[in-house]
């Protein structure tokens, strides 16, 4: 399996951090966020990393390499400006092959361990990670029963989860879109409503690295694998 790690974004919010420095290179206890996911895949075996980039992309280039001192292999998919997360997977589509990749965004921070054995067998084109509602985000995003994951309320839906920027999708789902911005969630609510996404929810330490203020109480916190 492959995998994509998300890192073309430019980081608004995380300013002035991200005037000089792309999010996912700032540090939690003296290691980049982008090197924890890549320590993380490599120790289940994912090795083939494709990184999209954009913002100060020659700057993650420099210091992570062709992955090698890792124990990985990666290739860069370079994009002029930010495609979003949908178009910049659409980009790099022929570098991640014809089977079910992993996809995960650099400017999170989490020990999830990547161990899925989801079979994303018949109509089913993804399979989402998510998390209890943190305190910033307490509206969530997808309701999850069954482990099958719906954008619409009902009786017994039961809460939203958020959405925790890790994933596993089939080529097919991304196949036959227009190159260029894409965002994701309009595909992932399309492919909901025909009932192709499924999910779970992991219960583990995950944290979306948005603010400053985010990144400086997990560095005071010395939370770390």
């Amino acid at each position: 399996m492959k995998a994509i790690i998300l890192a073309a974004g430019r980081g608004e919010r995380m300013r002035p951090l991200t005037d000089t420095l792309p999010k996912p290179l700032l540090k939690v206890a003296g290691k980049s966020l982008i090197e924890y996911h890549i320590e993380a895949l490599v120790k289940v075996g994912v090795t083939e990393l494709v990184i999209n980039h954009a913002w100060l992309g020659e700057m993650i280039e420099a210091q992570l390499g062709d992955g090698s001192r890792y124990g990985a292999k990666i290739i860069y998919s370079k994009e002029d400006q930010a495609l979003e997360t949908a178009g910049g997977i659409i980009k790099a589509l022929d570098l991640l092959g014809e089977e079910p990749f992993i996809v995960v965004n650099g400017d999170i921070f989490t020990d999830y361990s990547f161990v899925n054995q989801t079979d994303l067998s018949g109509d089913t084109m993804a399979h989402l990670i998510l998390v209890p509602n943190p305190e910033h985000h307490t509206q969530g995003d997808f309701y999850c029963q069954d482990h099958l994951l719906s954008d619409q309320g009902g009786s017994n839906k039961g809460q939203r989860f958020t959405f925790s920027g890790i994933a596993y999708y089939k080529p097919e789902f991304f196949k036959n879109i227009a190159a260029g911005k894409q965002a994701l969630a309009p595909l992932l609510r399309s492919a909901m409503s025909k009932q192709q996404v499924s999910g779970e929810v992991y219960g583990g330490f995950w944290c979306d690295i948005g603010t400053p203020e985010r990144l400086a109480e997990i560095n005071k916190k010395g939370l770390v694998e």
